[in-house]
This record gives structure tokens, C-alpha cells and sequence, in this order.
């Protein structure tokens, strides 16, 4: 075990994590146009958001966002097949205010969002090509690039995807809903000592003064500690949004529960990895998985599998107690059929046997036979990208 571990979440409200579920948004609205109308999914890379800060008055008590938020969905899809034109347009204020809806609490995106839907037309010779492989049943890498994963996660890393997860459950802000979405959480241990920084976005209208507001940081505090508890038997500190003062001029507090109305800006494959979490400690790849079409792109397929594949490597071969996949795609090549595929295992024993070779074999290649249905994960929306 590492003497130090460093483990990063932004949460569901970060200007960031919102850039990756409205890419992925976009293109899961996409893919089941192109499925309903046309019968297959057509070339798209929706994976170029970038959210510009808008201008907002918090107070206690009450505030009001001043300029709304600019967002900027970008990238390429098809926009004309087969003489019918796709409502690219229509299909993106749709997505970007079901997601609002569904996950933003306190926040208004018709009244404090202007959208700016920059998609622009693909090559029209891509909509050849994805129906040619549709109909030969093969699809081809359209990118050299590389996916990484690993299993199991450690215990921090669970205690800091555990936690957010839970403080955005709509239970908790039916209970709590002085806490917006845009929570982020730093987690770091140091021999056996966890300590957890926690950026949270408090709303004005609901602590009508600075005790209430500290009171508020209080309960938060003492419902990090009681999950905390559930995952780990370790001493853990909990200090939430560190860079309070004494005032209620330089206390953290936002109108629409997330710093984007003011604050921060945001864009796609800034924030999280695949597996929800940033983790400077383990493998990573800067690969930008939300947005990104879910048949040919290994940008985002390679990523999935990868994670895939070391998971169940952990479950199904006995004595593997951690896994590393690392999977190097080439431009044209079938999905399926990886240029490199390195693993970096530890068994309890120190090294495999023969037959224990043979079971990790068995999985890698089961796992890989299934990347061209991968799509069907991401398209229901049970495959999570950020």
C-alpha cells in the first residue's frame, strides 16, 4: 500500500462534471434519433462543451444570478442522411434541459442558461462509411488512441465516489436542500489517516443569516463523517469549503447551488475519469470519454473496456488481487481487435500458474468480443461517464 493517496471527485454540480453528462446527453439524444429514424447510429463527436460562467448575486437569504451561463455544445455529427435533415438543434435543448431537470435542484435553466449549439456537419463520407460497416458487420477503429483501467478501486477511492454520490442523492436534498450539486471532494490519506476537503456549494435562500450558514457546514460535516463510516474503520478529518472567512462577504455561497453562475467555467474531460474519479496515483488517460459516438471512437470504448476487463479479472480469477489494463487502439482496425493489450497484474501468490494464465486469457478475450455491444450500455444510459 502507498504511504500517500490523493483521490479527486467533482461532483454533479461542478462546471466540469455538467460539460460531460451534456456532451454525453447530446449524443445519447443523437443515437437514438439516427437508431429510431435511419436504423443504425451515424458518425457524431458531441465531446466539445465548454461552459462559460454567467454573473450572480448570492446573499443570504436570498441572491439572483445576474447574467445567465453561456453553454457552447460543439464537435461533429451527421446532420443530413438520406435527404432528411436531424434536428441537431432541437435535439440538444431537449437534452441540456431534461438533465437540468432531473439533477439540478435549485438551478433554472430556462431563465439562467443560453445555449449555443455549435455542432457542425461531419464528412458527408462518414455516413458512407458507418453504413458500409454496418452492412459488412464490421466496425473500425476511427482513432489511434489508448483506454486504461484498473480494479478493484481502493478503499479511499470508493469513500470519495461513496460519499458525493450520496450527498447528491435527491434524498439528501429533499433533506438538505441548503447543498447544491456542485460538491467536490479531495480526499487524502496518509499512512492510516484519511482527511476529506469539501467544496460545497451552498444556496442563499435558504440560511437566512451566517449561524445558519455554519450550522449548515456543521450538519455537512457530521453526514460526511457518518458515511465515512460505513466504508472505512479509519481515522478520517472532514473540513468543508476550507477557504471560508468570518464574514458573510467571504463565505462560500452561490444562488443556483454550482459556481458555474459565477465563478468557474467549465469543459468536456476536464473533471472525472470513466470510473467517476481523478486519481493521480493510478493510471489515467486524458481521453475525453462523454460525447463521443459509442460504435467506432476507442476513445471512449477503450476506456470502458478496459475498466471492464480488470474488473473481471478481480472477480473470476482466483488469488488476483489487483488488475491494470491498458488497451492501444489503431486507426482501422476492428474495434474488437486491439493493436495492444497489456495487463499488469498482482496475484497473492506472486505470479500465475498455468492454468490460472489460461482463465486470464479466457476473460480478456470474452470481454473484448463484447466492445461492439458496448454501445447498448451507453445509449440506455447504465454505462456512468463521469
Amino acid at each position: 500500500m502507498r504511504p500517500v493517496e490523493i483521490v479527486e471527485r467533482k461532483g454533479l454540480g461542478h462546471p466540469d462534471t455538467i460539460c460531460d453528462c451534456l456532451s454525453e446527453k447530446l449524443s445519447v439524444g443523437l443515437s437514438r434519433y439516427y437508431l429510431e429514424q435511419f436504423g443504425l447510429i451515424l458518425h457524431h463527436n458531441v465531446d466539445k462543451a465548454l461552459l462559460t460562467a454567467g454573473r450572480s448575486e448570492p446573499r443570504l437569504g436570498a441572491g439572483r444570478i445576474i447574467e445567465p451561463l453561456d453553454l457552447y455544445l460543439s464537435g461533429r455529427a451527421a446532420i443530413e442522411v438520406m435527404g432528411k435533415r436531424v434536428p441537431l438543434a432541437e435535439l440538444a435543448e431537449e437534452a441540456v434541459s431534461s438533465w437540468f431537470r432531473q439533477h439540478m435542484h435549485a438551478f433554472d435553466a430556462a431563465a439562467g442558461l443560453r445555449l449555443h449549439c455549435l455542432a457542425r456537419p461531419g464528412s458527408p463520407e462518414l455516413v458512407d462509411l458507418f453504413l458500409r460497416q454496418r452492412e459488412s458487420g464490421t466496425f473500425l477503429a476511427n482513432d489511434t488512441s489508448c483506454g486504461v483501467g484498473f480494479a478493484p478501486l481502493t478503499e479511499l477511492e470508493r469513500l470519495v465516489l461513496f460519499i458525493e454520490q450520496r450527498l447528491n442523492e435527491p434524498a439528501f436534498k429533499a433533506a438538505c436542500p441548503e447543498t447544491g450539486e456542485d460538491i467536490k471532494i479531495m480526499g487524502l490519506r496518509e499512512h492510516d489517516s484519511i482527511s476529506l476537503t469539501v467544496s460545497c456549494a451552498f444556496i442563499g435562500r435558504h440560511l437566512p443569516d451566517l449561524a445558519a450558514y455554519r450550522m449548515a457546514k456543521e450538519r455537512l460535516r457530521a453526514s460526511v463523517l457518518e458515511l465515512a463510516r460505513t466504508v472505512t474503520s479509519r481515522d478520517v478529518d472532514v473540513c468543508i469549503n476550507a477557504a471560508d472567512g468570518e464574514t458573510a462577504g467571504s463565505i462560500y455561497l452561490t444562488v443556483s447551488g454550482t459556481s458555474a453562475e459565477g465563478g468557474d467555467d467549465g469543459e468536456t474531460g476536464r473533471g472525472n475519469r470513466i470510473n467517476g474519479l481523478i486519481t493521480p496515483c493510478r493510471p489515467m488517460t486524458l481521453e475525453a470519454t462523454a460525447g463521443k459516438n459509442p460504435i467506432t471512437h476507442v476513445g471512449k470504448l477503450y476506456n470502458a473496456a478496459a475498466n471492464a476487463i480488470a474488473g473481471a479479472l478481480v472477480a473470476e480469477v482466483p488469488g488476483l488481487e489487483a488488475a491494470e489494463c491498458y488497451l492501444v487502439s489503431q486507426i482501422g482496425r476492428p474495434i474488437d481487435k486491439p493493436r495492444v493489450v497489456h495487463l499488469d497484474l498482482s496475484h497473492r501468490e506472486g505470479r500465475l500458474a498455468g492454468d490460472l494464465e489460461a482463465k486470464v486469457a479466457d476473460v480478456t478475450e470474452r470481454e473484448i468480443a463484447r466492445i461492439p455491444e458496448l454501445w447498448r450500455s451507453f445509449v440506455n444510459e447504465t454505462l456512468r461517464v463521469a
